[in-house]
């Protein structure tokens, strides 16, 4: 992975998401949850799918700041929900407490709901972008988080606690809870440029396939990353009754699993007229990490 290139884009997304909580949200204690749950690390995959695909499509990264942003947010958003008592109860985020640990369950909720409508109106801001090409981020965006989306894969997720899912089925369900923001992180990136519509399936499936890697990674580290290292409770799916890639297929199993996802992920690059370097790079990171 090209770090320096990496570093520069963290860098960027988190003065733009400073930034951006600032002007738009004022000064509470809203504000300082959101800003709490936003701003304390991440790996920022997901705004830097968003960055390289529009470096593949021929655009310039202030074309893509807006969908970095909303990815972001949307993405901050699920986590604060994913973690509250209703959802995963859990207690630790990124190496800290969880939001509504270090605040209280209402404000992290109010927290969470804020984030998600200011991802949408960020992408729906004038600047550099076409309408066009807002409409269609709106809509990626929209389809990726919702009933079709990574709302119902949440759903099912909570349902099928301390059942055994099929593999099948557990790929579906991830596609939907984890593999379609990072889908629509690629696509949006794309949208920022001129891709034709053979570039689109191909980076169609190559968002799917890095999505479901970066869902078998996850829960490789589950079972084998100790919780300092996660930042996370460490064995949480197993706690919670979860199936799980390496539950099914076991450790080794899931790990070719996930080489095999990135493969064809680099095969659908490979087939993108424009530099595809950093999108290849990211895929083989979401199953090279550590956290």
């Amino acid at each position: 992975m090209d770090q320096n290139w990496l570093e520069q884009i963290r860098m960027r997304i988190d003065q733009a998401l400073d930034n951006t909580l600032g002007t738009h949200l004022g000064d509470s204690k809203l504000l300082d949850a959101a800003r709490y749950s936003v701003l304390r690390g991440g790996k920022r995959l997901r705004p830097a799918l968003v960055y390289a695909a529009a470096d593949a499509a021929g655009a310039s990264p202030d074309a893509a700041d807006a969908a970095a942003i909303a990815v972001e947010l949307l993405h901050a958003y699920s986590l604060i929900h994913d973690d509250l008592p209703a959802m995963d109860d859990d207690a630790l985020r990124r190496g800290q407490p969880t939001t509504h640990i270090a605040f209280d369950e209402a404000t992290a909720i109010l927290a969470g709901d804020a984030l998600q409508a200011l991802a949408f109106s960020i992408l729906g801001e004038a600047d550099s972008r076409t309408d066009q090409m807002r409409v269609k981020q709106l809509n990626l965006l929209g389809e990726a988080v919702g009933f079709q989306g990574m709302a119902l894969g949440q759903a099912i997720d909570l349902e099928s606690e301390g059942k055994a899912l099929s593999l099948d089925a557990l790929k579906a369900m991830h596609a939907k809870k984890t593999g379609a923001l990072i889908t629509a992180s690629v696509l949006m990136g794309a949208t920022c440029g001129n891709p034709s519509d053979d570039d689109w399936d191909a980076l169609t499936q190559a968002g799917q396939a890095i999505g479901l890697a970066f869902q078998i990674q996850d829960d490789i580290l589950d079972e084998v990353a100790p919780t300092e290292t996660l930042g996370k409770t460490q064995g949480r799916d197993q706690m919670l009754g979860k199936s799980t890639f390496p539950g099914l297929l076991g450790l080794e199993a899931s790990e070719h699993e996930a080489y095999a996802l990135v493969e064809i992920a680099q095969e659908a690059l490979a087939r993108v007229a424009g530099d595809t370097t950093m999108l290849e790079q990211l895929a083989r990171l979401s199953v090279e990490r550590t956290n």
